[in-house]
């Protein structure tokens, strides 16, 4: 069980009422939870949550530890080929250990962007959609999909990206406030989405 609290007294008062009607064991401070990573700067009042060794157990799994990275989403229907295999021991890293980082100076307030890219896929002419909500700079929330229908125009392929983007919002919208009482704002950009 994972216990999050703003004061320290109360994990410590949950802590004694659940000890007092069941057994249980203090295993301190989390050091992961659902396979990701928690490492504690406390003198910065940052968290990182990183999931390098999630990464590395699906890359084995599927025999692709030695696949080459990439830096961007790109949409499922990209073909790689052998010319994309890494070269050096630095390509093989790829952003493995890349991971969100949580804390600091910075506000807590929720954003969030939208875009789209009309007519991404040359088979289906099929937009893109992308968006992502951020939580004090790091990033909570994110989505880069082609749409499931061909738009007419650049204009309804905003519109699309735009109420994925508002769905989402909604739902964090009703977590973050009702939940932990952080503000909330959403940005929408009508300029092209850039993922690959």
């Amino acid at each position: 069980m994972l216990i999050a609290t703003k004061k320290k007294y109360d994990i410590q008062k949950l802590k004694g009422l659940l000890s007092a009607e069941f057994e249980m064991k203090d295993l301190g401070a989390a050091r992961k939870i659902l396979g990701m990573a928690i490492i504690r700067d406390r003198e910065r009042r940052k968290l990182f949550l990183s999931q390098r060794s999630y990464i590395q157990k699906v890359l084995a799994r599927f025999g692709m530890s030695s696949s080459k990275p990439i830096d961007t989403p790109s949409a499922a229907n990209i073909h790689l080929t052998a010319m994309f295999a890494p070269q050096s021991d630095e390509e093989k890293e790829g952003t493995s250990d890349v991971g969100l980082i949580y804390g600091g100076d910075t506000q807590c307030l929720v954003t969030g962007y939208s875009d789209s890219d009309s007519d991404r896929d040359v088979d289906t002419r099929r937009s893109m959609t992308g968006y992502v909500f951020t939580l004090g700079g790091s990033v909570i929330s994110w989505k880069a999909t082609l749409q499931p229908t061909v738009t007419l125009s650049t204009t309804e392929a905003e519109y699309m990206a735009l109420t994925e983007a508002a769905k989402e919002g909604i739902w964090l919208k009703g977590l973050i406030i009702v939940s932990l009482r952080f503000d909330f704002i959403s940005y929408f950009d009508y300029s092209p989405l850039v993922l690959g």
